[in-house]
């Protein structure tokens, strides 16, 4: 028997806090009740003491602060003192938002009983693996050429080491077949918030300014995966554009701030944080 609950769950992502106006923004990010859940869906920042001290100052104000990492979180920045790569880095998040009472990937599944529940509320790390490519690409040195030769390259090529894995799309694979394991595993009566930094499926890329970038964005191998995992609503970030879309019948929710040079183009203080589900207000 789930206790029913109150209160929201709330997501947000790509907070970006290095610029100080993102972080006066996630500074003023507040709960409504103290039931509310909040979703953080990566790119808090990609200097480790910042995504700590953010995620921190989050799980002080919500009931429950869940997180799925970014690219960002990933960088082995230059100007970072934490000189961790690739599966050291991720681990070493991990354990910091353990640490911090910070729900990860790697924890059991929360459920959530409020309103629109009871669902269980799933955050993934899956990456990419450069199959979202432009057509007419054959495959990923060509899409990886085209992009070069357009100046649309992710910086991710420089700064987020797949190590131990040869590449990122080794790194990727490794997960999907993982965290598909666990979906499997999960109660099948039972409908799911899928949280994912980078979007399940291609479709939200294809309103990208600029379409090369695309394959630094999913994978085809989650394609089904808001039908086969029974999603109620699939939260992602990363692209920056944030808005609410359906497939196939399911809702896609991208709740990303932006960089300030994006939100303060749409004229309007920024609210990131969306209700993905519990009772509405005159505010959403």
């Amino acid at each position: 028997m789930i206790d029913a609950m109150t209160g929201s769950l709330f997501a947000v992502s790509d907070l970006h806090v290095s610029y100080p106006r993102n972080r006066r923004v996630a500074d003023g990010l507040r709960p409504e009740t103290a039931d509310d859940w909040l979703i953080v869906a990566g790119d808090v920042g990609e200097n480790f003491a910042d995504v700590e001290r953010t995620l921190v100052a989050l799980r002080d104000r919500f009931g429950t602060v869940i997180w799925a990492p970014g690219n960002h979180e990933l960088w082995t920045h230059p100007n970072d003192p934490v000189r961790l790569r690739g599966v050291e880095r991720y681990e070493a998040l991990v354990r910091m938002c353990r640490d911090n009472g910070v729900l990860t990937p790697e924890d059991d599944y929360p459920i959530w009983a409020g309103q629109g529940g009871p669902v269980t509320v799933a955050p993934l790390f899956l990456l990419y693996d450069y199959s979202f490519r432009v057509p007419g690409a054959a495959d990923k040195e060509e899409a990886l050429r085209r992009a070069y030769d357009a100046g649309v390259v992710c910086t991710d090529e420089v700064m987020l080491h797949p190590s131990p894995f040869p590449d990122r799309e080794s790194w990727c694979r490794e997960r999907v077949a993982l965290t598909a394991r666990r979906l499997d595993a999960t109660d099948a009566a039972m409908p799911t918030v899928l949280i994912n930094h980078w979007p399940l499926l291609r479709e939200p890329t294809e309103v990208l300014r600029y379409p090369d970038f695309a394959q630094w964005c999913g994978t085809e191998l989650t394609a089904d995966w808001h039908l086969r995992y029974r999603a109620a609503v699939a939260v992602y970030g990363h692209l920056h554009i944030p808005r609410t879309t359906h497939h196939d019948g399911v809702r896609f929710e991208e709740v990303s701030l932006g960089y300030p040079r994006e939100w303060r183009q749409r004229g309007v203080p920024p609210r990131p944080m969306r209700r993905i589900l519990g009772p509405p207000t005159t505010l959403d």
